[in-house]
């Protein structure tokens, strides 16, 4: 059965950092495609980065240069590092895999940024 469990989240003041965890399990890690999604509320959830099996990366254009994306195939981990977060970031975010025809998404962790 895969699972996907982000953790990581958490309140940070404006211009800080977090970096955010996703473990897999229940798939061969290293095969497939690997998402970070965001859902602020009342808005519709969104791409924010993705990385392939091969390890090429995308990220949306706004969050270039603040937003990474990477993974650890020996820890079966995709991470977001966040920097520079702004209250504009604050959503929950959501770890997604997929891989043919086979999509799994995490139970999501909550991000605020505040002062």
């Amino acid at each position: 059965q895969v699972q996907l469990v982000e953790s990581g989240g958490g309140l940070v003041q404006p211009g800080g950092s977090l970096r955010l965890s996703c473990l897999a399990s229940g798939m061969i890690f290293s095969a497939w495609h690997m998402a970070w999604y965001r859902q602020a509320p009342g808005k519709q959830r969104e791409r924010v980065a993705s990385i392939s099996s091969s390890g090429v990366t995308n990220s949306e254009e706004s969050l270039k240069g603040r937003f990474t994306i990477s993974r650890d195939n020996a820890k079966n981990t995709v991470y977001l590092q966040m920097n520079n977060l702004n209250p504009e970031d604050t959503a929950v975010y959501y770890c997604y895999a997929d891989r043919f025809y086979r999509q799994y998404w995490g139970q999501g962790t909550q991000v605020t940024v505040s002062s």
